[in-house]
């Protein structure tokens, strides 16, 4: 147990910070996900700006690497070339 009242804040702030990054990279995870399954190439246009904003503010606050951010962009780019 934490001994110092900066100690108490730091765990409390640390489990919001976890939560909220949780939840933005799961929204983003579901958002990819959906992605992968459109079919229509102008549906899947439209949406991948809005994806892709999603991975870059991932890839901005570091919950995922920078690399990872790349290739994911670099694969939905090839998925709706392949539509």
């Amino acid at each position: 147990m934490a001994n110092h009242k900066s100690a108490l804040k730091r765990i409390r702030s640390n489990e919001a910070k976890r939560l909220r990054n949780r939840y933005q990279h799961k929204t983003a995870r579901s958002a990819m996900k959906k992605f992968q399954d459109l079919t229509d190439k102008k549906e899947a246009e439209t949406m991948f700006p809005t994806v892709v904003s999603m991975i870059d503010k991932l890839a901005k606050k570091n919950i995922i690497h920078s690399n990872k951010a790349s290739n994911l962009k670099s694969n939905m780019a090839k998925h709706i070339a392949a539509l």
